[in-house]
């Protein structure tokens, strides 16, 4: 089987190679050469836990290729999957432009039947769109040609990637023929094999279904900090609460960790076009309005107790910042609660920072610019811990996980510690000397 994948992001090159792992044939598209022009060498532009292994393998054998011309490759595929970027728009809705632009280059180049599946987050109608597009450009040829749209969601968690598709909860199909059902049932065969579940539904409720799990995912951490600031107001520990609470069936206990907020490319961008989709159909999401509402009051957790501890006087303090991604095992720092902190220590011009994180100092360079004289750029934990007066744990990276506190306590010109994440607990910290500062504890 052919396809293509438009869009070599995330989710495009990760879709793209996994399908190329199972032995599909797959041209992936994207207009930006130079990215293509790497992809080709062999670099791969972000970091994925065995992402680069998979893609040389799947190159090597054929079955993957890259090029910047969907032109050059659409008669010979039957299944073109959109994975083109939907950045938020200044109202918070997403931004289709890119979506609807391929839909256009299909409709203009096509000549047997398609089947153009978006795998890109986006809102409920945008399927109805993308068939008008690809109908007004095959209208304007005056040619009479069969297609159909279909919406395949995806559910990759970043650092997890390569296993959720390869072994996933589910697979949400949203189709309107029975053709179209017919191909990707084929293009899943090998999950239906292996008895993993394929969801297939209407296109509406797929496209909602992406939303509405990560809006669902997205209140239960807003929740959990909630609860976690009212548990130090009230002198309860949140990691007992987080227990007791997780064991009754009902509720689980996966996303019930208090923090810093959540981030990445997927939770704020999608909470916010819900709340904008609601909007636009006359109706008000108050649940998912408060949620966006405590996560960015929670960004500012830190700071706030920071400033406490040191009744006031924080000029001229050096903070050693762990963790930049906005989750372990990735490059990503979009929308990352550690890049809010980083930021706001910044902002106030009281102190010095000493940044370390395992795999995003090259993109955190980019976002934060690398000539700030109260930034020093470290190459390890230990290095950022030289002279400073706390540390800020920030990303739950395993390296932090096992620390050799004697060690740090004497690097360092004070022994406090900011376990924004909670990965030790308050007595195992305080037995070596330092000051502890958790999270709900």
């Amino acid at each position: 089987m052919k396809i293509a994948i438009v869009g070599t992001g995330y989710v495009g090159l990760v879709t793209g190679t996994c399908f190329a792992e199972i032995g599909v044939n797959v041209t992936c598209v994207d207009t930006n050469s130079e990215k293509i022009e790497s992809l080709q060498k062999g670099v791969i532009p972000i970091y994925e836990n065995g992402l680069e292994e998979m893609v040389l393998r799947n190159v090597k054998a054929k079955r993957l290729k890259f090029t910047t011309s969907l032109e050059s490759c659409l008669d010979d595929v039957e299944v073109i999957f959109s994975a083109v970027g939907t950045p938020p728009d200044e109202d918070g809705s997403a931004d289709l432009s890119y979506v609807l632009e391929v839909a256009r280059t299909i409709g203009r180049n096509m000549n047997q039947y398609k089947l153009v599946v978006t795998k890109s987050t986006v809102p409920v109608g945008t399927a109805r769109r993308v068939r008008a597009a690809i109908q007004e450009e095959l209208d304007k040829r005056g040619v009479n040609i069969e297609f159909d749209v279909a919406s395949n969601p995806e559910f990759l968690k970043e650092g997890n990637a390569i296993s959720d598709f390869m072994s996933p909860d589910r697979v949400v199909v949203g189709v309107e023929s029975v053709r179209a059902e017919k191909l990707m049932s084929k293009l899943y065969k090998p999950f239906l094999l292996n008895n993993f579940r394929v969801i297939f539904m209407d296109i509406p409720s797929a496209e909602m279904t992406k939303y509405a799990a990560n809006s669902m995912l997205a209140t239960r951490i807003s929740f959990m900090n909630d609860i976690a600031n009212l548990c130090e107001l009230v002198g309860a520990d949140v990691n007992m609460v987080r227990s007791g609470i997780g064991s009754d069936t009902r509720i689980g206990r996966k996303f019930l960790y208090p923090g810093i907020g959540y981030g990445g490319s997927c939770f704020p961008k999608d909470v916010k076009a819900l709340i904008k989709t609601a909007e636009q159909n006359g109706y008000e999401m108050q649940v998912l309005k408060a949620v966006e509402s405590v996560n960015e009051r929670q960004k500012s957790v830190l700071f706030r107790k920071f400033v406490n501890h040191f009744s006031g006087d924080v000029k001229g303090k050096t903070v050693a910042l762990w963790g930049l991604a906005f989750k372990p095992e990735t490059d990503d720092i979009r929308e990352s609660p550690a890049i809010a902190i980083a930021q706001a220590l910044m902002e106030s011009g009281r102190f010095d920072l000493r940044l370390y994180d395992p795999k995003a100092m090259e993109n955190t360079k980019a976002a934060l610019g690398e000539n700030h004289p109260e930034i020093v750029w470290c190459t390890s934990l230990a290095d950022a811990v030289r002279n400073a007066d706390a540390i800020v744990l920030a990303t739950e990276w395993g390296e932090f996980s096992t620390l050799d506190f004697v060690r740090l306590k004497a690097e360092m010109a004070q022994p406090i510690l900011f376990d924004l994440r909670n990965i030790y607990h308050k007595e195992e910290v305080t037995a070596f000397g330092f000051e502890h500062y958790g999270t709900g504890v």
